[in-house]
């Protein structure tokens, strides 16, 4: 669905994370799908995708099984996420203050913006690895920095261009993944493609937990790409155009890393075992790949400047952020993360895996609170002037009871998480496999609606029951 302000929208968006008033909605609801199918094809899930088989040793078969189940699952909380998007028309993270209170969400919205530069700065070094092996005199360093540039300009630019870049590159990543797909399965270079790997159950669980929590991660921020169509369209049509477009390009991706690795000699990195096996057409798919982490990197560095806006706004309650803020603070995030890049570590990117998981422990219980809170308790229905109030208006400061259910949420996990700060009891007892988040979310939903659910009751009495969605 559209509205008259479809064909009107400014190519450069001129919000930031206030609320998008009607009249100025616009765009389709299948645009969901091309954002995320196109976003998911890229060279980060691709790297991913390959450990089912490099890291768990798993078969190819066991290790598919195990990439479809993990984005199904993930990817339901994911879709769930952005089907608030066209009911609050304000981005993700700053809606948690209706479930945290103003200064109680401050956490959650940090850890998401540190979450989304880490993955920027992780894009960018993978854009300038990709930019060296399509064009050998360029230097890594130089091809982080013009990947940076290409990111950012993108952001700047906004939700439009985004969304139409991606409308772009579902068609034309698309089909180049299916012509590298039918490339490599018939000029496999190794005799045991089909025979590496068995299935070993701990292998099986850490490669589904891999796939779910990178539907997951998209969580604090897939909203911000639904906020801007009309208020009108069915949950039900953009929960499953974003379902089906992040799910299926992101399994693709995924696999297609398992199957590269798997058709050329064993210790390989991903991306050069890539440019093998695609053979004559490899250079084309470098090509692809290396324009489909400029674009995919502009919605993290998008991600993280909203979540910024919303930490000082916090405090300057009475700061209107506009575009030119959004541009300021997106140079600053993105020079910031060229100097760190170029500075890194050989294996930044295997660090910042490391760094995800751990990060994830906290944000699985935020995932849960919220979605219980939207789709169980208030049904939709918030008071969007209270939420950009510094003392919270009628969800004030701090709230206890999502707090409490939060704090457990992440305890609960700790037994069985595996990170690189922590292994937990039950992680090192199944060989290392992470089911921190999925006992995050069977404990933390049922809890919080059951604080929750208290809670609204007494809210309710004393606003008269207008918990609506007005400004």
């Amino acid at each position: 669905m559209a509205t008259p302000a479809t064909t009107s929208a400014p190519l450069i968006e001129k919000h930031t994370i206030g609320y998008v008033p009607p009249e100025d909605r616009h765009g389709k609801v299948r645009d969901l799908f091309t954002l995320w199918f196109g976003g998911n094809i890229a060279p980060l899930p691709i790297v991913t995708g390959a450990l089912g088989v490099q890291l768990f040793h798993l078969n190819l078969l066991w290790g598919i099984v195990a990439i479809l189940v993990g984005h199904l699952v993930g990817g339901v909380l994911m879709a769930l996420h952005s089907a608030q998007g066209p009911q609050m028309g304000i981005p993700q993270m700053i809606q948690s203050r209706a479930q945290f209170g103003s200064l109680g969400a401050l956490l959650v919205v940090l850890i998401a913006g540190v979450m989304y530069i880490g993955f920027f700065a992780s894009n960018i070094v993978l854009a300038g690895k990709s930019l060296h092996g399509v064009v050998d005199s360029v230097p890594v360093p130089v091809g982080i920095v013009i990947g940076a540039l290409g990111s950012g300009i993108i952001g700047i630019i906004g939700y439009r261009f985004i969304h139409v870049l991606n409308r772009i590159g579902t068609w034309v990543l698309g089909i180049g993944i299916v012509v590298g797909f039918g490339y490599i399965l018939t000029h496999v270079q190794t005799a045991d493609f089909l025979t590496r790997g068995s299935f070993n159950l701990s292998g099986w669980l850490a490669t589904v937990s891999l796939a779910a929590l990178w539907q997951i991660a998209f969580a604090p921020y897939v909203s911000d790409y639904s906020r801007y169509l009309p208020a009108d369209v069915k949950v039900s049509s953009t929960f499953w155009t974003t379902y089906l477009g992040s799910t299926l390009g992101s399994s693709l991706s995924f696999i297609f890393g398992a199957v590269a690795v798997l058709a050329t000699p064993v210790g390989m990195d991903t991306m050069d075992a890539v440019k093998l096996a695609t053979g004559a057409i490899g250079p084309l798919m470098l090509v692809l790949f290396l324009l489909s982490v400029i674009s995919h990197n502009a919605l993290n560095l998008y991600g993280a400047v909203l979540s910024l806006i919303t930490l000082v706004q916090t405090f300057a309650y009475r700061w209107i952020p506009t575009a030119k803020s959004r541009a300021v603070i997106s140079i600053i995030v993105l020079l910031s993360c060229c100097v760190a890049a170029v500075g890194a570590s050989a294996d930044f990117i295997g660090h910042f895996v490391d760094m995800v998981l751990v990060l994830l422990v906290v944000l699985v219980p935020w995932t849960a609170i919220n979605l219980i809170d939207f789709y169980a308790i208030h049904k939709g229905k918030y008071d969007i002037s209270s939420i950009f109030q510094f003392d919270g208006g009628i969800y004030g400061r701090y709230n206890p009871q999502a707090l409490l259910a939060y704090a457990i949420g992440i305890a609960v996990q700790i037994p069985f998480m595996n990170t690189p700060l922590y292994v937990g009891p039950v992680s090192a007892h199944i060989n290392g496999a992470d089911l921190s988040w999925l006992v995050g979310l069977l404990v933390t939903s049922p809890l919080y609606f059951w604080l929750a659910s208290r809670d609204t009751a007494y809210r309710r009495r004393m606003t008269g029951g207008k918990l609506v969605n007005s400004l």
